[in-house]
């Protein structure tokens, strides 16, 4: 598909300039010539807009509604702190919405379009959702972008780099001496859940370690899935002395389970837990995480709305890297554990 930064080239020009003058910005202060290499680029590169992307550059309501699982989650609102950081000078509004109207009311986002009372989507899909269900939401001239769910499919998507955030986990614990590490995972039909069971047996490959099949688990992010997923865990013959969590979520329900059965974190299990908001550093033991970039994931994603021209595209958010944040929930395993 040929691009807006295409024709730019052909044209020697910005591709702001190449916007403005296809969409008949009379107010653009060009040449006639300037304006007619313009068309001439365009219809040599045979070019045709992105009229999802002018749609809202225009913007009729100069609002972009970002649906994810729980608008109540700290997670989800450093997500939209970025989000509105990066609308602001844009002219643009963030509205939040729960994604579980997607799976009440099918319909819903199309009539949200369809009123004319948001410009474009940005949308994390609930954990567990089909791939196959993004079809049903295309939304004809509207730009959507899906963030930290699927990595394909017919709409533009930015995941997390999902793999480096489990390596980091993986090599600090590695680094204090753990060799029986499990995962606490998401939903088995989850795409972050895959990417990051998938990114875990690559680590500990790469670290010369066994992957147990005993200390895995796919039961979701949730407290309670955590809980559920401790649970099964503890019942294991050998227990594994470190996890990587998931989900800082999922985190919390590992700790209230140990804490339950009289085990010590980390004097028995060390964690590790995805994702680092302000409740880590609130429980007891502070929780070690991974910091994924969710406030640049917000901001790239109202980018990819507000700038794209290259029709549907699927990004890794590999910069700003993952960092650890080591707390007092990961230490050395015990001497003979």
């Amino acid at each position: 598909m040929v691009k807006l930064s295409d024709v730019a080239a052909l044209a020697g020009v910005s591709p702001a300039a190449v916007s403005r003058v296809l969409s008949g910005d009379t107010t653009l202060r060009v040449s006639a010539g300037t304006r007619q290499r313009v068309m001439d680029a365009a219809q040599q590169l045979d070019y045709v807009p992105n009229h999802a992307a002018r749609s809202l550059r225009t913007s009729r309501t100069s609002t972009i509604a970002l649906v994810v699982p729980d608008v109540t989650s700290a997670v989800f609102a450093e997500l939209a702190r970025g989000a509105e950081h990066e609308a602001a000078p844009r002219g643009l509004a963030i509205v939040l919405a729960r994604a579980e109207r997607l799976q009440d009311d099918r319909d819903w986002l199309r009539r949200l379009v369809g009123e004319g009372r948001i410009d474009g989507v940005i949308l994390q899909l609930p954990d567990g959702t089909p791939p196959a269900d993004l079809d049903s939401l295309v939304v004809q001239d509207t730009p959507i972008v899906v963030i930290n769910s699927v990595d394909d499919g017919p709409l533009s998507t930015i995941v997390l780099d999902d793999a480096a955030g489990i390596r980091l986990a993986v090599e600090h614990l590695r680094h204090l001496g753990h060799t029986r590490i499990g995962l606490v995972g998401g939903l088995a039909g989850s795409a972050t859940g895959a990417r990051r069971e998938a990114a875990f047996r690559v680590a500990m490959a790469d670290a010369g370690l066994p992957t147990e099949e005993a200390w895995m688990t796919r039961l979701g992010y949730a407290g309670t899935d955590g809980r559920a997923a401790a649970v099964r865990l503890l019942e294991s013959p050998t227990l594994p002395t470190a996890l990587v969590v998931a989900n800082l979520n999922a985190a919390l329900g590992v700790l209230a389970e140990i804490h339950d059965r009289d085990l010590r974190v980390p004097g028995d299990i060390s964690i590790v837990a995805m994702h680092d908001v302000w409740y880590a550093d609130a429980t007891w033991p502070p929780i070690t995480t991974v910091k994924m970039p969710l406030s640049d994931l917000g901001a790239a994603a109202v980018t990819a709305l507000a700038d794209s021209d290259s029709g549907v595209t699927h990004t890794v958010l590999a910069s700003p890297a993952p960092q650890l944040v080591v707390r007092r929930s990961t230490a050395a395993p015990r001497a003979g554990g």
